[in-house]
């Protein structure tokens, strides 16, 4: 099992998650022996998890079920150990669009947080891409470092412990695209210039308040960058249903003295029946609440020199 490279069978060591509904999933590190508890009764990891396929509905101790996925960086941005705040996949994909990541495409990030944005680079860039990210938190750069190998991604990606605003990536002229996450973005796009490519990259920076964004931008502009653009992703999910309609009334085709002369010259029975009609539609409606402000996402481009 790898977050990269897609596998049938489920081996000891794997990370899967567990679905037990759509709001209900939780990931587990297979190993022999060991048992999960549900609230559906206990998963036997030998017996009912080694050698099974991905996707397979597992039947738990109790009757109830569950079904065994294969992990994905969306799955795991919904399940992962939260150790910071963390980056969702609406502005996940919106950060791997506008950063241009490829296979092979060299990335700095700063910092790495919890690993959601991570996950998504990593399988982006792969088979022949590297991801340089640093973390100024110790205890978090080695969590993340666990996480990596536990994930078989390890190859693809370098963990620094340090501050990138004062010792930036430790690289040089090699990066296709930088992102920050980091309290003073604007602090570190000296840095960030340095370790992209000579003949140019892409840089984005995510926070969450407008100040942050000016100061950023002003750093930007006096660093050469161009093509700068903030933008803000709000993610409104419709609901599609079924609705019956009531057709209105416009009344008759005729005037209405001739309508009436028509009516009385009809006997009861065919005297037409003037009730409103229903039509039975499919339709979308926007929700009534939804997510609101997560952070400004600003792009910008590094010419070539």
């Amino acid at each position: 099992m790898s977050f990269v490279e897609y596998s049938e069978i489920v081996q000891e060591g794997d990370v899967v998650i567990i679905f037990l509904g759509h709001e209900s999933m939780m990931p587990i590190k297979v190993q022999s022996g060991a048992q999960t508890q549900t609230r559906y009764g206990v998963i036997r990891h030998s017996s009912d998890l080694i050698g099974q396929r991905f996707g397979s509905k597992v039947t738990c101790s109790k009757g109830g079920w569950v079904y065994v996925l294969h992990p994905t960086p969306e799955l795991w941005t919904v399940n992962l150990p939260h150790r910071t705040q963390i980056l969702y996949t609406t502005d996940i994909a919106n950060i791997t669009l506008l950063l241009e990541l490829k296979p092979g495409s060299v990335v700095c990030e700063s910092g790495t947080g919890s690993g959601s944005l991570s996950h998504s680079i990593l399988r982006t860039i792969a088979p022949t891409g590297h991801l340089h990210t640093v973390e100024f938190h110790a205890q978090r750069a080695e969590k993340a470092v666990q996480e990596f190998k536990e994930h078989k991604v390890s190859h693809l990606v370098t963990v620094r412990n340090q501050d990138v605003c004062k010792d930036g990536f430790g690289i040089t002229g090699i990066a296709d695209a930088v992102f920050l996450d980091i309290p003073s973005p604007w602090e570190a796009i000296t840095h960030a210039k340095s370790a992209m490519k000579r003949k140019g990259g892409r840089l984005c920076s995510f926070s969450p308040c407008i100040e942050q964004v000016q100061r950023t931008c002003e750093a930007l502009l006096d660093h050469g960058f161009e093509e700068i653009c903030t933008l803000e992703v709000l993610l409104r999910v419709h609901d599609v249903r079924t609705v019956t309609l009531l057709l209105p009334d416009f009344g008759p085709e005729q005037d209405s003295a001739d309508s009436s002369q028509v009516a009385s010259d009809l006997s009861q029975d065919e005297v037409p029946n003037t009730g409103n009609t229903s039509v039975i539609c499919r339709t979308a409606t926007p929700p009534r609440e939804m997510a609101g402000h997560t952070g400004y996402l600003t792009f910008a481009t590094k010419p070539r020199n």
